[in-house]
């Protein structure tokens, strides 16, 4: 499901590079996926993304734009998400920022009615896509928070598979004050935490702290900021140790089983597990698991 998902949106080869701020990561790539509309990408390239070890960290790199997802900043993640997703040698993703601000939603300098709708409609379909792939890549991507996460910031939080976050980040729809309601942030963020709390950040577009995040189950964890690289590479190190076949055919199940009703669900996952049984990996984990030995994965 996850790589026929990815192969429906298509994949991008590599592209020119381009230096990543984290610095421990190493063997740089960037790829570079089209500008839309027969447009040509212009300026400095919105994102970087190096990868080592089988971790591949995604950066939102337009700090003085506060990281807006501008179309230029969405085709750009949407490029670098896609880039060798079916490599093997790929087994997580992490998406940080550069600046105070995660990222503060959509660019709204190309909401105005300057633009035609068609380029309104290119911006926001876009973002969808994006946001579906997170959930569709075959690897888990972990959003990585330092600082305010709005609108689209905040729906992509919400779609990421897991996110840890500082103490000092804080998360926002504001639209509605402005008069263009969260309607696509609400997608991820109205699945990520319960409808009422998702309504009434929705509704009246106050912020809440990375702690009430927390609690609502927004976030998979909060730490001090001089953790939170830490934390979160320990996460990550941890999945990249284990069976990409195997963390890949259980995050495309989870999805899949999550709007089933429960017999459904069951029915779905039990055949999962057939299959998971039937894996090298998953016959390597048992016998090592009887062994008393490591495995040693495929993948």
């Amino acid at each position: 499901m996850a790589a026929a998902g990815l192969r429906a949106f298509g994949t991008k080869g590599p592209g020119w590079l381009r230096r990543s701020p984290w610095a421990p990561l190493s063997a740089d790539f960037c790829s570079r996926g089209p500008a839309g509309a027969g447009r040509p990408e212009l300026g400095p390239r919105p994102t970087s993304a190096r990868q080592r070890d089988g971790i591949r960290n995604i950066v939102l790199s337009d700090p003085k734009k506060r990281n807006a997802l501008s179309l230029a900043m969405l085709k750009s993640l949407r490029s670098d998400i896609l880039h060798e997703a079916e490599s093997k040698d790929l087994k997580v993703i992490i998406i940080s920022a550069e600046g105070p601000v995660f990222s503060s939603g959509h660019d709204l300098k190309e909401l105005t009615d300057e633009r035609s709708p068609d380029y309104h409609a290119e911006v926001f379909q876009t973002c969808s896509e994006v946001m579906m792939l997170i959930q569709n890549h075959p690897v888990p991507v972990i959003a990585m928070v330092n600082g305010l996460a709005t609108a689209a910031g905040c729906q992509l939080v919400a779609s990421c598979d897991i996110a840890v976050a500082s103490d000092k980040s804080s998360f926002a729809t504001p639209g509605v004050n402005i008069g263009l309601f969260c309607s696509t942030p609400a997608v991820a963020l109205g699945r990520a935490v319960p409808r009422k709390v998702a309504l009434e950040m929705l509704f009246t577009g106050e912020p809440i702290s990375a702690q009430e995040a927390l609690l609502h189950g927004l976030l998979s964890k909060v730490v001090p900021e001089d953790q939170l690289e830490e934390e979160t590479m320990k996460i990550a190190k941890k999945i990249a140790s284990l069976s990409r076949p195997v963390v890949s055919l259980g995050k495309a199940t989870f999805y899949r089983q999550l709007p089933q009703d429960l017999r459904t669900a069951y029915h779905l996952t039990s055949q999962t597990m057939v299959d998971n049984v039937a894996l090298k990996d998953g016959q390597e984990g048992i016998k090592a698991f009887i062994q008393k030995r490591k495995p040693v994965w495929s993948q």
